[in-house]
This record gives structure tokens, C-alpha cells and sequence, in this order.
């Protein structure tokens, strides 16, 4: 009730979001399902699926020199090479399209928090209105797939991580659309099963009680006392549904002890291989959004801004095996085709290069050396923006295609076609049967599902 309420504080005057015509036709759904898998932190595209020049490391090797700190691999597909430690996905890259020429916004200051914002919702922060995360968008949008399971879950992200955490919260909600469209959080994944059961303890006349004494706190919160009639009313839905869920047979797609070991042996890389295994099941269960985060916080994970070769290897290790593998248990299941899998990160990054190409700054974490002396100098570390890489499967998409070009010399600007937060958002709408310029009305004007209605699917993705 805490994160649903402070999520929407900015919401609170909202009125019902009127949904406008699109000037577009609606294009017909090729998914019916969205997967995220967010590559929290600034994934290195040179290490993982825009592979350059191989440099291993000597002491006495000049950083300018080192593009990739990991050989290049083949994959199923002859004109398509990834990075050494992605081998299980090397051998599923006739199921995807690449994209290699991603180039998030310019935004002046380049801040986990203001690129994840501007990513996850479309809008550059700050807005005059509270923004919607895209998943809070395609469940307002085409509604829940099962009224037993939320419509939109998110998995893998502490809300409470200390230097940005409220920056964080602020797109991990559905904004002006209303508390019954935002993210059901799910910190760990193994925890899973907890949060959508009364306690075992607990009998059944207790749990009732418990409820009507939910819904008195909930009456207290702020929404209730200074929100708009839609405000209040999404919020009472948003309890209801949750109540529903506790007493629906449908929670059992949360049980991951529910899952054959063997099949669980194979995600069980961590709480973001959990949480690929937590996407399958929900996906079969008829979630309509599923985001699954190697989470955000500062220096951690894909956050390499030091021993960067080290713990890229280690996050690589993390997210190979079980991603392959959701790949294949969707298409072993007859569901790959309907769900679109989209894996994407705030930024790149680079060696001797922070933000763009043009900027020659230093960066004052790292003071990245000329000359490295240490492994711990060896690695991608700095924030960059002019490329990235995105990985899609399902939803429409072509199989085994490459799209777009950065270059092999530093900085690895991108040198033919570029595709934008706003144009990648629109063809991810597309799949969805979502048109780039529908909009909903709020303060009595348009608010678009991409920046001002301009973004254009890109679509030679589809095949």
C-alpha cells in the first residue's frame, strides 16, 4: 500500500484518462505478450552483442586500444558474431532480431536514473504530468489477458537501493493511468509464491478479518483522502484484484517449487535466471507484461564502471543460460511467436569515451589510466550513448536478422541506421496492436504513447 500510494502522489488530481482516436489505424496484435528483460546498470554492447576487435589484457596495454575485452563468437546465423561468454544464445540467434544502432536520448547529464525514466516511459524527465511506465500502458491499453493474474508484474527490482531510489520508484508506476495499472513488484523471485498467498498459519476467517482491515488503512492513505474519483476507484480496484489473486488458483504460476528440477536447474543462475523462469510461467498464465530487471543499483551488476571485464563476465554467466532458455521453452510450448521477449539497457558503454562520441570527458569514478597496470582497468566503464544493443524475439519480428551498423573504430558511433527510444518504442507498440500516435487525454490535452505521437515502427524489423 506504501509503494502503491507514494508511486502516485504525483497522479493524484488525475481524472479518468480519456482514451483519443489515433490518427493511425490500429495495426493487427502480432503479440499478446511483452517481455522485458531489462539489462539494468548500462549493458557494454562491445561486450555482448556488438562484439569489436579483440585486445587481451598485458599489463602496459593502452587503454585506447581496447574495444572488446572478449573474443567474438559465431552463432547460428553466418552474418551474425556475439561476445565470448553468450554461447547458449549464440545457438538461438536464428529465433532473433538484433539490433545494433540503438541511440538513447541526449539528456544532458547522463544519469542511470533520468535515461531509465526516459526509456521506460518515453519522456524525458521531468514531466508536468506523472508519466506511465510502457507496461502500466499496454495493460491500460488491451487490458488484462487472465482478470486472475496482474496484467502487469515486475520482477527483480528493490524499490529500496539507497542513492536513487526514489528515481527509480518514479517510473516503476502507471502514472495519470491509475494504481490498477502499475507494476506488481516482486523484489526475488523465489519469494514469489509468498506474496500472492495468505500465510499458511493463517485460517480463513482471519484472513478475512485482515482484509477488511487492509481496506480501512487503505481508506487513510493519501490517494483516498486528497485523489480524484478515478484515482480513488483505481486504487480500490487495484486491492481488489490483489485480493482476488490471493484466493485464485491462478497464483500457483507464481510457485517456482512448483517447477520440475530440471527445468528449474537450468534458470537457477541467479534471481534474474529465477526470474526468466518466473516470465515463462507467467506468460503461460496470461500475464499481459512481465519486466525481469539484473536490477539497478549503483556499481553493481551492469553498473561496471570498475572491473569491468570481471563483472561482465559474471553478469554474462548470469543471463545466458536462462534467457536461452525462456526462448526455447516459449517455442517449445507453441507461445514464442505471440510473445514478444525484448532485451534492451539505459546506455552502452566505453573505455575512453563518457556519453557522446563528441564529449571527451573523464570520468571522475574511475580515472580510467592510458596505460592499465591492473586487470581491474580492463573493462567497458564508461556511460555512452550514441550505440547500444537490443535483442528481439517473437512478436512478429524476423528470425536471424541483423539490423544496423556502429563502427569498428573508437568512438563506435553508429554509422547506418540509427533507431531512436521513440522509434524502438513505436515498433514495440506495434507488435502489440498499439498504434505510435493513440494518446490519452490528460489535463485536457494529448498524452502520447511515444513522444508527442512521432515515433514510426521500424518496419523492416517484421518479418
Amino acid at each position: 500500500m506504501q509503494a502503491s500510494a507514494s508511486a502516485t502522489l504525483a497522479a493524484l488530481a488525475g481524472a479518468n484518462p480519456r482514451l483519443l482516436q489515433a490518427a493511425t489505424a490500429r495495426p493487427a496484435a502480432k503479440a499478446d505478450t511483452m517481455i522485458l528483460l531489462w539489462m539494468a546498470g548500462g549493458m557494454a554492447q562491445t561486450e555482448t552483442f556488438d562484439p569489436k576487435p579483440y585486445t587481451p589484457f598485458a599489463p602496459g596495454v593502452e587503454s585506447q586500444r581496447v574495444l572488446s575485452t572478449f573474443p567474438q563468437i559465431d552463432t547460428v546465423v553466418d552474418n551474425i558474431k556475439i561476445s565470448q561468454g553468450l554461447d547458449r544464445l549464440a545457438k538461438v540467434m536464428d529465433r532473433a532480431t538484433l539490433i545494433r544502432t540503438h541511440r538513447v536520448g541526449d539528456l544532458g547529464a547522463i544519469l542511470h536514473s533520468r535515461h531509465q525514466f526516459h526509456w521506460h516511459t518515453g519522456y524525458a524527465p521531468p514531466q508536468s504530468v506523472a508519466a506511465p511506465h510502457l507496461g502500466s500502458v499496454i495493460a491500460r491499453t488491451l487490458g488484462p489477458k487472465n482478470p486472475d493474474i496482474p496484467a502487469f508484474v515486475d520482477v527483480g527490482q528493490n524499490l529500496e537501493i539507497g542513492a536513487e531510489s526514489d528515481a527509480v520508484k518514479a517510473f516503476h508506476t502507471a502514472g495519470f493511468l491509475g494504481t490498477e495499472f502499475g507494476p506488481f513488484m516482486i523484489a526475488d523471485p523465489s519469494d514469489a509464491a509468498a506474496s500472492v498467498r495468505p500465510p499458511s498459519e493463517m485460517s480463513a476467517d482471519r484472513f478475512r478479518a485482515r482484509y477488511e482491515r487492509y481496506k480501512k488503512l487503505v481508506a487513510g492513505s493519501p490517494i483516498m483522502k486528497m485523489g480524484s474519483d478515478y484515482q480513488r476507484e483505481s486504487l480500490l480496484r487495484s486491492v481488489d484484484n490483489a485480493h482476488r489473486l490471493l484466493t485464485s488458483g491462478a497464483s500457483k504460476a507464481f510457485d517456482l517449487t512448483l517447477e520440475p528440477q530440471k527445468s528449474y536447474d537450468v534458470y537457477n543462475t541467479g534471481r534474474f535466471g529465477r526470474g526468466c523462469l518466473l516470465a515463462r510461467r507467467l506468460t503461460e498464465a496470461g500475464a499481459r507484461f512481465i519486466e525481469i530487471t539484473t536490477e539497478y543499483i549503483p556499481f553493481r551488476h551492469w553498473d561496471t564502471h570498475e572491473n569491468g571485464h570481471t563483472r561482465a563476465a559474471a553478469m554474462k554467466r548470469d543471463i545466458d543460460g536462462p534467457i536461452a532458455q525462456l526462448v526455447l521453452d516459449l517455442e517449445e510450448r507453441g507461445l514464442l511467436d505471440r510473445t514478444l521477449i525484448v532485451l534492451a539497457s539505459e546506455f552502452g558503454r566505453d573505455m575512453m569515451v563518457e556519453g557522446k562520441p563528441e564529449k571527451q570527458v573523464k570520468d571522475q569514478v574511475t580515472n580510467q589510466p592510458a596505460v592499465m597496470t591492473e586487470l581491474k582497468h580492463y573493462g567497458m566503464h564508461r556511460h555512452f550513448t550514441e550505440a547500444g544493443s537490443v535483442l528481439l524475439f517473437g512478436g512478429g519480428f524476423k528470425k536471424g536478422h541483423l539490423y544496423g551498423k556502429t563502427a569498428d573504430e573508437r568512438p563506435c558511433r553508429i554509422v547506418d541506421k540509427p533507431v531512436s527510444i521513440e522509434d524502438l518504442h513505436a515498433t514495440l507498440y506495434w507488435s502489440m496492436g498499439i498504434p505510435p500516435d493513440l494518446a490519452y487525454e490528460v489535463e485536457q490535452r494529448p498524452f502520447h504513447v511515444t513522444k508527442d505521437g512521432k515515433g514510426k515502427p521500424v518496419m523492416e524489423l517484421f518479418a
